[in-house]
């Protein structure tokens, strides 16, 4: 399962550049094959002969847990025992640059600054994260390192706008509710969250007002940081990138900072870890974190990580 935002966009715009200066003929026969969103899961499975369930999410920005999420469900359901899952996108061209430009989405500044008042736009990113997701016992009986458990999913729909997200963050709380229900635990079990943190005007203040309204108290104490200030947004490989990332930083037991975080807003008053990393803080045990992902459309993906 590898999830994409856009798909093969680089492809499909080099083949449309050829059909405008040589014409039909001078189109590739593999185009469609290239640009296709799920040509990434098809050529994982082929490489290495997974003969499984095989296909694409494409849930824009939200992909990633999407499909990370839809890997653990197949788990559990006894529909495979382990599961190759990420996410893939690369699609800094012209007309993504120019799109997203228009709908004042991406930062005319250049600058990456989730949950800063000066923030004013994301910063396109590419890149991708693939994980191998294991039934326990399988992983533990072939003797494999395990690095982190996937304890929770949940996911909603904002059913309010096809960019913006819903103003008061309720849809994303809920999902954040569910992934905690399906793993099992509380807000006062969670020790970190990788926020969704584009760096947009909407998205950081409404999923403040998410992680508040979800986690209550417990949302004051707990260190909030985004990744993409440091990576920039990979769209649909960004869920997969920073389950790893997130992954990581609880095995270091250590928060990655928000890079470029320097001017507090009213109602933007999270522990957002500027600057620098910091310390997790809870005795000597496993540490459990949220990893957000938000996507246009209103696709609400979280998971709990455990490790």
């Amino acid at each position: 399962v590898i999830a994409t935002g856009i798909g093969g966009l680089v492809s499909l715009e080099r083949e449309q550049e050829k059909l405008i200066t040589s014409g039909p003929k001078s189109v590739s026969p593999l185009a469609v094959p290239l640009m296709m969103a799920n040509a990434a899961t098809a050529a994982v499975s082929m490489r290495n002969g997974l003969q499984g369930e095989c296909y694409a999410v494409a849930s824009a920005c939200a992909a990633g847990s999407n499909g990370l999420g839809d890997a653990a469900r197949m788990i559990r359901a006894g529909a495979a025992d382990a599961v190759v899952a990420g996410g893939a996108e690369a699609c800094i061209t012209g007309v993504a640059t120019a799109a997203f430009g228009a709908m004042e989405a991406t930062s005319p500044s250049g600058i990456s600054r989730p949950f800063d008042a000066r923030r004013d736009g994301f910063v396109m990113g590419e890149g991708a994260g693939v994980l191998v997701l294991e039934e326990r016992e399988a992983a533990e009986a072939r003797g494999a390192e395990i690095l982190g458990e996937l304890r929770g999913y949940g996911a909603t729909g904002d059913a309010h706008h096809l960019t913006a997200p819903q103003p008061e963050g309720e849809a994303a709380a809920k999902a954040i509710t569910l992934a905690l229900a399906d793993a099992g635990i509380s807000a006062i079990d969670v020790d970190y969250v990788n926020a969704h943190g584009t760096s947009t005007p909407l998205n950081d203040a409404a999923e403040t007002k998410a992680i508040k309204a979800a986690l209550g108290e417990r949302a004051a104490d707990v260190p909030v940081s985004s990744t993409k200030s440091s990576i920039g947004h990979l769209l649909g490989a960004a869920g997969a990138v920073e389950a790893i990332a997130t992954v990581a930083a609880l095995r270091r037991r250590e928060a990655p900072p928000t890079v470029n975080w320097e001017e507090a807003e009213e109602g933007l008053d999270l522990d957002y870890v500027p600057g620098h990393s910091k310390p997790i803080e809870n005795g000597e045990g496993p540490l459990v974190a949220l990893s957000n992902s938000f996507g246009f459309g209103g696709h609400n993906a979280v998971l709990v990580l455990e490790a």
